[in-house]
């Protein structure tokens, strides 16, 4: 009697979850506005990454780049969790020119070795979080930074950890983005549609997250329009380290590794007791993303301003986000 066809089904049922799963976990992964604008289609064989312009900021993000980006953070995320369950995989990125919203195809190869690395990975997906306080004043230590750095060179991307006097270039360039944001009435709009009582359930930055005040930093965070309920000490920080994530390319590919790199760097920095805040307002703003790439010199383009930052600052982590139920984000065929 043969046992080809029963053990053949199993095998296609533990691939439909594993698949199933990396869905699921890629949902956790931080996104612009917390808008989570992914759709995934999972079969038993393999797993489509979609961009989902129904969750898009069209005042914001006009071309998209930073929804895709973020669906480079799901992507890796759905990939961590692949590997944390032993799982070969192999990766098309852009696999349809004719259909630019498709951004990748997932399908499991063959069985491997779990490593050490990918298990901690996928803990830290649910440990993981925007810290928008001011910073500890403690430094971060250096062989800390070099660890970031290698996260986000492993995925073919680069961190740019910038000088003191780049910081307040940085500065001068983030503030002129929050003015140039604040004046225009569609992008107010737009913001407070995504932090306001009329934003999707599931989805967007709720008061729980909002600083209670505005915080004291060299380089200013979003300004959200409004006060929160997340409650900040007055004081000023001086310990953070400020990067910019940049690649070779300036493209749906390019933003779509970047995405990527932002996951790993933010998994590693987790895992090292740093904080995370992305600052996307001077990438938005085309004036203030030149000025951003003059900092980088010949490096490539930028991607994200980052900043890293010892420990949480009040001793506690800052509220999660809320997620979209997966059924919103996963098609099953």
């Amino acid at each position: 009697m043969s046992t080809e066809a029963p053990i053949q089904a199993a095998d296609s049922r533990a691939e439909a979850r594993a698949l199933s799963a990396a869905a699921a976990t890629a949902g956790h992964a931080p996104s612009i506005h917390n808008t989570q604008p992914w759709r995934w289609r999972l079969s038993r064989s393999e797993l489509n990454l979609y961009l989902d312009h129904s969750r898009a900021l069209d005042v914001t993000d006009p071309d998209s780049r930073l929804a895709i980006l973020s669906c480079g953070a799901a992507l890796h995320h759905a990939l961590v969790s692949l590997a944390a369950d032993g799982w070969h995989t192999i990766l098309a990125r852009m696999p349809d020119p004719a259909h630019p919203d498709h951004l990748a195809r997932l399908r499991l190869d063959h069985r491997m070795p779990v490593a050490p690395a990918a298990i901690r990975h996928l803990q830290t997906v649910g440990l993981r979080h925007t810290e928008r306080r001011p910073s500890a004043s403690t430094p971060i230590h250096a062989e800390s930074l070099r660890a970031v750095v290698a996260a986000v060179e492993s995925t073919g991307a680069g961190l740019h950890l910038l000088r003191p006097d780049q910081v307040y270039d940085l500065a001068s360039a983030a503030d002129q983005a929050q003015r140039a944001e604040g004046e225009d009435l569609a992008w107010q709009a737009e913001l407070r549609y995504w932090t306001g009582g009329t934003r999707p359930l599931g989805s967007g930055i709720p008061d729980a997250v909002i600083p209670d005040r505005a915080t004291l930093t060299t380089v200013p965070g979003r300004d959200f329009g409004h006060h929160g309920e997340l409650p900040v000490s007055a004081a000023h920080e001086n310990g953070a380290t400020f990067a910019i994530l940049y690649g070779p390319e300036d493209d749906e590919a390019g933003w779509l590794r970047a995405g990527e790199a932002l996951s790993a760097a933010w998994l590693t920095a987790t895992e090292l007791g740093l904080s995370v805040l992305p600052l996307s307002a001077t990438i938005e703003v085309a004036i203030t993303r030149e000025r951003i790439r003059h900092l980088l010199a010949d490096l490539g383009h930028p991607h994200l301003v980052l900043r890293l930052a010892t420990g949480d600052p009040a001793g506690t982590a800052a509220p999660h986000t809320p997620r979209l139920p997966a059924e919103q984000v996963i098609e099953r065929f």
